[in-house]
């Protein structure tokens, strides 16, 4: 099947739009048309993945680390960079990257991290992207408002707060004048003429806009009903970077590194904290490089704050903010490959894809705890 098959479902479930600014999300090489027949999921896309790639016949890599944080000022091909780049090419193997989409996706990578903990309770950290609502209005004769109300449900459509397919309609009647070649044919060319039609109204969040549309443009007759969009100002679902929830039962710090370690599969971490013993329960976690969001964090409750990559002199401040903070590397994000492996398999379980889902087996942590 077609890489944009797989691409346009999942970002139904991680879309583009709720990635932070600049963040280089996407097609990262080759083309979206491609066809593919086996993916590898992988965390990071390095020189030895690409070779794994090839070695295993995947046509498709799926990351979550994008491949060009920075853009190549040349093709030496002595530059092991640019060989992997000139290796994809030849072997005709697409990348694709989801980063801090994924990462602010419900039930993306942090809660992946959160579930890992054992967290319960989790709310959103970091504020990110506000996903529009929108109501959408659509003129149907009465003989196809059944089909069109299930098409929109369906789709995706009429979800609100603790109710599924919810819409509203009313009756009307629409006059016109058909004008030559007028499709559907409704009525004498040039003459004033009127039906009866049903006006159905549904919420539809804007990741769920264009399949909504699709499936009515699907059921109605001549494929040109008339629609209405109206966006819903201060309402839509909010995305967050982070998790925090707590843990079953309190820990000190000292035992919640322990159980990081084990819980992350690391052989070691750094801790940042002026008191060891202090109990920590209501835990706060961000995958990737977090430090610059420990305050966001303290001042959200949690007692301790899981993230990698903690610079020097944030740790100082941490230290001064008497705030606990865990830092297991930035490789614990390679929990994505065995989630998306599963997503993806169910996806293609559902949609009956003849395609092979294969997580990466390599380790692209570039650290050693000696």
């Amino acid at each position: 099947m077609k890489v944009k098959t797989l691409i346009e479902r999942f970002e139904q479930f991680a879309p583009k739009s709720i990635a932070e600014p600049k963040d280089p999300v996407g097609l990262q090489l080759g083309s979206l048309e491609a066809d593919f027949h086996k993916v590898l999921v992988t965390l990071d896309v390095r020189p030895e993945v690409v070779d794994e790639a090839v070695s295993i016949g995947a046509d498709l890599i799926f990351a979550h680390h994008p491949v060009m944080f920075h853009p190549a000022h040349n093709l030496d091909l002595e530059d092991p960079q640019n060989q992997m780049y000139a290796t994809l090419l030849q072997h005709h193997i697409t990348v694709y990257a989801a980063h801090t989409n994924l990462d602010s996706a419900d039930g993306g990578m942090n809660d992946w991290l959160a579930e890992a903990l054992g967290l319960s309770n989790t709310v959103g950290m970091v504020d990110g992207a506000q996903q529009a609502n929108y109501l959408l209005t659509v003129h149907v004769q009465p003989v196809y408002a059944d089909a069109v109300r299930l098409a929109m449900v369906g789709a995706g459509a009429g979800d609100m707060a603790r109710y599924s397919g919810a819409s509203f309609e009313w009756n009307g009647t629409t006059w016109f004048t058909p004008m030559q070649g007028a499709d559907p044919e409704l009525g004498p060319v040039g003459e004033r003429n009127s039906t009866d039609e049903l006006a159905i109204q549904v919420r539809v969040p804007s990741a769920k806009l264009p399949a909504v549309v699709e499936a009515v443009n699907g059921v109605y007759p001549g494929g040109h009903p008339a629609l209405e969009l109206t966006r819903l100002e201060h309402e839509g679902h909010q995305f967050s970077m982070g998790r925090i929830g707590d843990l079953p039962e309190s820990m000190t710090v000292r035992e919640f590194a322990e159980h990081c370690k084990q819980v992350f599969h690391v052989d070691g971490l750094r801790v940042v904290s002026d008191d060891m013993e202090k109990t920590v329960q209501r835990i706060a976690v961000l995958g990737g490089d977090g430090g610059k969001f420990f305050k966001i964090a303290q001042r959200k409750g949690a007692d301790a704050y899981v993230t990698g990559d903690v610079y020097y002199h944030t740790g100082h401040d941490m230290i001064a903010a008497h705030f606990p903070v865990i830092d297991p590397g930035h490789h614990i994000e390679s929990i994505c490959k065995p989630h998306l492996t599963a997503l993806f398999k169910q996806w293609a379980q559902e949609n009956q894809w003849q395609v092979e889902i294969v997580p990466s087996e390599l380790n692209t942590d570039p650290f050693t705890f000696i």
